[in-house]
């Protein structure tokens, strides 16, 4: 059978480059263990966990969300780590850095694909990099709450590597709450009052 060079459209040809550059998301390492504490997540188990996560607790936001758009949302929220990078939450230094790093990837990765396409994901990673729709809201919810899931199951192995105290984490979950009352609640009621009661998240001396 005799296939030419211009078979197939260009189009598709895009579409499965981006997808084969996305699997290297596969090798991107967080700082969160996987709730058995045997090794750290990947961003790609990351984005299929949140996914989850959306999928199944949907009906806890706050607002009314388009479930589809939330669960994309997720799905390449973390795509520009391929170039930027995974940031510590509690990294001081690399979070001064962190947004730069991040535009130029946006820029890079999004621009590989289709221009209907890539604009459509550059607008979804924009708006949840934004927080303000109420998907991007409880994007950034499952996000946040996550990692709190697995450092609690994992008995803070992350929060004790890296020494994180606990006004470090209510600063960083100020807003988590926008996108559900209920799941802030209920992560602040089974995930940090416990740990902060065990020792396993440290308080500062005033």
């Amino acid at each position: 059978m005799e296939f030419t060079a211009n078979k197939f459209p260009e189009r598709l040809q895009q579409q499965m480059d981006f997808i084969r550059e996305m699997d290297k998301t596969k090798q991107i390492i967080r700082q969160t263990y996987l709730t058995d504490g045997s090794r750290k997540e990947g961003d790609a188990e990351h984005a299929w966990h949140l996914a989850l996560m959306v999928m199944l607790l949907q009906e806890y936001a706050q607002e009314s969300i388009d479930v589809a758009k939330t669960m994309s949302m997720v799905l390449i929220h973390d795509l520009v780590e391929i170039d930027a990078g995974d940031t510590y939450a509690y990294d001081t230094e690399g979070n001064k850095t962190q947004r730069e790093r991040e535009l130029k990837a946006a820029d890079r990765i999004f621009s590989l694909l289709p221009k209907d396409q890539g604009g459509y994901l550059r607008s979804l990673w924009d708006e949840f990099e934004e927080g303000q729709t109420p998907e991007a809201k409880f994007a950034r919810t499952m996000d946040r709450i996550q990692p709190m899931m697995q450092n609690d199951a994992s008995n803070g192995k992350a929060w004790k590597e890296h020494e994180v105290y606990l006004d470090q984490i209510m600063d960083r979950n100020k807003v988590t709450h926008k996108g559900s009352e209920i799941l802030w609640d209920y992560a602040l009621e089974t995930y940090i009052k416990p740990n902060v009661e065990r020792n396993i998240i440290k308080t500062r001396s005033k």
